[in-house]
């Protein structure tokens, strides 16, 4: 076997103590909480099981997964189940992949006001959608998105955006059609983005109003009514990103890229490269370098542990805060009904039948570990489950030494 690959947890339990330490009085207890899960992960802190191969006779010990949605360990499962729930509700139609970004002043003060601007980023992007897709100079029908949100860069920095998957097409206001887009191209970029600016910066300046945003900092003076209006004043006048990309190529793509996205955290074990007397190395994608277009934009940066962990926990959402949503026609309520009608409409039969929720997202469930063998494959034996902060009795004993 080949040296242990470095995971954000041997950062958390390396430097997290100093760390904690340093920043007592600035960490929320969110933070506290997703540092002590992502430390405890599979290890004997959570308890876990004691497992034996029937046919190899090879014992093993596995120990239970922090299920925390910012591990990076325990993502796999929870979006293979996530997925599973969606396939019946894809339609047999294109695919388009859109992104709606906020700008860095806004990201700024998003990062003190999270459960609010994020809020709003998801409610603005599906009105924008929603309604320029209701419009007859444009579709003129109800479509439907899910929407992820993301809240980092590539090297980690705050950079809040959703990313939106759209079937190509909706239902007639009389839903007696089913209305497809241009082949190839969805609804324009340019009237998305003016009017997601617009309902956007309304929606922050009536938050502001109602006295739901805090301010820190060089903006603790935008707590100022007058002086919020003049800071907001630019933002009418800058672009804002909304791009859209081609349609997938197919269900199968679609499903794979929602598998790569939705339960996705900042930062990838896989993506760490060194943890050192430097600090910590990881791999990046510099998206303004396009100096040669042919060179790949993959390159390493190095941070301090400090840094490292401080850019990490930026992105800890709040409590209860629901990081997948669906809107329009696949909005939880009347999910059912509507992508029946548009199956009739399409011709299409279902396949597959699923248990419909009402949450968000699924609950979170206990997952039992893979009870494969690494050796041979076999399924493996339960001998012994241990509960948090338990003791592991010792090794089973042999079977011919009871």
């Amino acid at each position: 076997m080949g040296p242990r690959t470095l995971e954000v947890a041997d950062i958390f339990r390396t430097h997290g103590p100093a760390w904690r330490l340093a920043q007592r009085s600035h960490l929320s207890l969110g933070q506290l909480k997703v540092m002590s899960a992502i430390e405890q992960c599979r290890t004997a802190e959570l308890g876990g099981h004691v497992l034996r191969c029937p046919d190899c006779e090879h014992d093993q010990v596995s120990y239970n997964s922090c299920r925390n949605r910012h591990c990076p360990k325990c993502q796999a499962v929870a979006a293979k189940r996530w997925l599973e729930a969606r396939q019946a509700d894809l339609l047999p139609v294109d695919y388009y992949h859109v992104v709606f970004t906020l700008p860095a002043p806004i990201s700024d003060i998003a990062y003190y006001n999270k459960a609010v601007v994020y809020g709003l980023l998801f409610e603005i992007a599906a009105e924008t959608l929603t309604t320029i897709a209701a419009d007859p100079k444009h579709l003129g029908a109800e479509v439907g998105a899910t929407l992820v949100l993301h809240t980092w860069g590539s090297a980690l920095t705050h950079h809040p955006h959703v990313h939106g998957i759209v079937p190509g097409g909706g239902l007639s206001p009389d839903g007696k059609r089913w209305v497809s887009c241009k082949p190839g191209f969805f609804l324009s970029v340019r009237v998305l983005s003016r009017l997601f600016r617009r309902r956007f910066l309304e929606a922050l300046e009536a938050a502001h109003h109602a006295g739901k945003l805090r301010f820190f900092g060089e903006h603790a003076g935008l707590t100022d009514p007058k002086a919020f209006a003049r800071w907001l004043a630019p933002q009418r006048k800058i672009e804002w990103v909304v791009y859209a990309k081609r349609p997938f190529a197919g269900p199968e793509a679609v499903l794979a890229y929602l598998s790569r996205y939705t339960h996705r955290v900042a930062i990838a074990n896989s993506r760490l490269v060194a943890m050192d007397e430097r600090g910590v190395t990881f791999k990046w994608k510099d998206y303004r370098d396009t100096s040669n277009p042919d060179k790949p934009r993959h390159k390493t940066m190095t941070l301090s542990a400090d840094e490292f962990i401080r850019r990490f926990l930026l992105h800890v959402l709040p409590g209860g805060f629901h990081r997948i949503r669906h809107f329009g026609l696949i909005a939880n309520n009347g999910r059912k009904e509507k992508l029946a009608l548009a199956r009739e409409l399409l011709n299409v039969v279902p396949t597959v039948a699923v248990n419909e929720t009402n949450g968000e997202e699924p609950k979170d469930e206990p997952v039992r570990p893979a009870l494969v063998c690494g050796h041979c494959g076999a399924q493996m034996i339960i001998l012994e489950t241990f509960v948090r902060g338990q003791a592991i009795r010792g090794p089973p004993l042999d079977r011919g030494n009871p």
